[in-house]
């Protein structure tokens, strides 16, 4: 072989060796690779799994704002709670933990959505799928229980948190429900929690009842130090909104029938929880959504009254 072609071999073993170890699987490296699921709408709004954590959990960014990207952080779902027949004890067949340790949910993506599904104890199939739509995000919980247990509630609590300042409202100065007389501030009936010291504000739940009866009770202090605020009037609308600070966006969360709607201002996290009956080898399903989008708090009163009927 003469000099020149020796040296074309040697130069085209060396090309060939690099790209094959540009190929070696994940296996052979020091970080696995996670595979980035993402998809975006016309407007813009993007979903995405957020891999910084091993339970499932979604982005949600906006474009052209500044804090736009990963602007909310969805838990999919919080927790999962049944009440079992004849009982009057909640127990959690799942809780969400931050962080990467842990089991990963199997993310698959089919077009506009992703979707995941997990084994609960007692003999629970879940399916977990959310759909990224023109106006916002659709959670699409299913159950489907094998069990000889009947449960007469299930709750997936799906836990949209305002992590950017962009919707952050600690003192729920954006953040409104709708009553008889329109779009109203949540925490209206409590102007001085806009000046009085955060330690005495906080930590709270702020709850506002609408398919259940009203508490009376005003304040009840919890043992773990939270304290439940409920509001003095009821919501006609099964919504909770937060407008964003410059008034452009609006991040709205609903369902068809939640039992009431609620924040915990610290995260400003959204509320719109329906549970379900869970009998014996049955099929159940749960439905939420998040509207984000640009618009005004009149336009996710007409959304909310248009999609509402057909959520399961």
């Amino acid at each position: 072989m003469n000099r020149r072609r020796r040296r074309m071999w040697c130069l085209w073993l060396a090309f060939a060796v690099g790209c094959n170890h540009a190929k070696l699987p994940s296996a052979y490296s020091s970080q696995p690779t996670v595979r980035v699921l993402s998809v975006s709408n016309t407007s813009g709004l993007t979903i995405r799994v957020a891999n910084e954590h091993a339970d499932p959990s979604l982005w949600l960014s906006v474009p052209d704002e500044v804090a736009g990207q990963d602007a909310v952080l969805v838990l999919l779902p919080e927790h999962v709670t049944v009440r079992r027949r004849g009982t009057s004890e909640a127990e959690h067949l799942y809780l969400w933990r931050p962080g990467r340790s842990g089991s990963r949910p199997n993310w698959m993506q089919v077009h506009n959505a992703f979707h995941y599904e997990k084994e609960f104890a007692p003999g629970i199939h879940f399916l977990a799928q959310v759909s990224l739509e023109p106006d916002g995000v659709l959670y699409h919980y299913e159950f489907v229980n094998r069990s000889d247990v009947d449960f007469d509630s299930v709750q997936a609590v799906t836990d949209p948190r305002m992590i950017s300042p962009l919707f952050h409202d600690v003192r729920l100065e954006r953040t409104y429900v709708h009553d008889a007389r329109g779009f109203a501030l949540l925490a209206s009936d409590i102007p001085e929690r806009l000046t009085m010291p955060l330690d005495q504000w906080l930590p709270n739940r702020y709850r506002i009842s609408y398919a259940w009866r009203a508490d009376e009770t005003r304040v009840q202090k919890q043992a773990d130090g939270v304290t439940f605020l409920n509001a003095s009037k009821r919501a006609d609308e099964p919504v909770i909104a937060t407008v964003s600070t410059d008034r452009r966006w609006i991040a709205a969360t609903f369902s068809r029938n939640p039992g009431n709607l609620w924040t915990n201002p610290e995260l400003t996290c959204q509320h719109a929880d329906p549970e379900i009956a869970l009998p014996r080898h049955s099929k159940g399903v749960i439905e939420e959504k998040t509207l984000l989008f640009r618009g005004t708090l009149d336009d996710v009163a007409n959304k909310v009254r248009q999609q509402r009927a057909a959520l399961k």
